[in-house]
Parts: C-alpha cells; sequence; structure tokens
C-alpha cells in the first residue's frame, strides 16, 4: 500500500523488514537532522533501525503510532510517523525527517496533510501537535504551512544528544482542519 505524494514519490509504510534500509537512510541524513531528530542518535547500525521499526510496528498494532517512508524513484529519503497517538485522549504528535536532497519540494507539507487528514476524518482525533526546536525555522514553517497555531515554548524539554532542549509545541484541532477543506 502506498501513496503518491509526486510523480516519483510515494509514502508508505515503513516495516521492520525495512532496517537495513532505513539505518542507511538515517546514516546519510544523521549530521543533518542530528540537532532535531532523537532518531539520529538511536539508529547506527540495521539492529538498531529493526529496534525502532519493530517498536513502530508493535505501537501501530496497538492502535497508538505508526511509522512511514518517504521514498524518492525506489530510494528511502526520509519519513513521518505519529510519534505519539492516544486514541482515548484523541490527540496525536507528528514527525517528520528529510534527507536535504528532498528538501523545498513541499513533501513534508503533503505528506503531513495525508496524514492530518486520517488522523482527524477517519480516527477521529480532536487535536494534532507538531513538537520542535525553536532553533528549527523549517519545521515551524511546515506547522504554519498546514495551519497550526504555535501555542508555546516548553524549556528544557527533553534531552538530545546530551543538552537539554526546548520545544515549541504547534497544535491543530480538528474544527480547523475541516474548516480548511
Amino acid at each position: 500500500m502506498s501513496l503518491r505524494l509526486a510523480e516519483n514519490t510515494e509514502l508508505r509504510a515503513l516495516e521492520p523488514w525495512n532496517a537495513e534500509e532505513f539505518a542507511q537512510n538515517i546514516d546519510r541524513v544523521r549530521d543533518y537532522i542530528g540537532p532535531w531528530v532523537g532518531m539520529a542518535h538511536m539508529v547506527t547500525d540495521t539492529d538498531s533501525g529493526r529496534t525502532v521499526l519493530q517498536r513502530y510496528a508493535d505501537k501501530q498494532a496497538a492502535g497508538n503510532g505508526r511509522i512511514y517512508g518517504i521514498w524518492i524513484d525506489g530510494k528511502l529519503m526520509g519519513g513521518t510517523l505519529f510519534r505519539t497517538f492516544d486514541a482515548a485522549n484523541s490527540m496525536c504528535e507528528i514527525g517528520v525527517w528529510l534527507d536535504p536532497a528532498a528538501t523545498g519540494g513541499g513533501l513534508i507539507t503533503r505528506a503531513c496533510r495525508h496524514m492530518i487528514d486520517w488522523a482527524v476524518c477517519v480516527r477521529g482525533m480532536s487535536r494534532v501537535e507538531w513538537r520542535c526546536s525553536p532553533e528549527n525555522e523549517r519545521s515551524g514553517a511546515v506547522a504554519q504551512r498546514l495551519g497550526m497555531t504555535l501555542e508555546g515554548v516548553l524549556r528544557s524539554e527533553y534531552p538530545l544528544g546530551g543538552v537539554r532542549q526546548d520545544a515549541q509545541v504547534w497544535s491543530l484541532l480538528a474544527a480547523e482542519w475541516r474548516a480548511r477543506k
């Protein structure tokens, strides 16, 4: 199953059997995404890639998370995920990463629109969150393009690379999403 994002680009499930390709992708983009994305520090080889993908397969089976890859011309170039998916509380959080060679074409925005539409219209989520470093201007720009509202900054929210990081919290409510359609 896949979803076409552009002529040569598709969004599809990223599964444990993709571990080697996933680890290679993270290795290629590690320096670019490392300041923002914890996965860059967790996935260092095929085994750790399989562990992450299995964790998301287990989350998907339990209904509380998913991970997707973005393939361009058959090569894994990034992905999107529901970092959290809390059906009981009707909220989820989207996360993303992309190879710098693939940036600037709107792929992440298009992929996230599909994810939001599914989360709100199929799964009934009331709130979709986006969290990013205040220094990650590209990520904040995606949240804005998706119609999200910046709610504030959580100071020293999480550790990354041994340093406590701040996180902007953006959100989109189901009624706002439906009004835009």
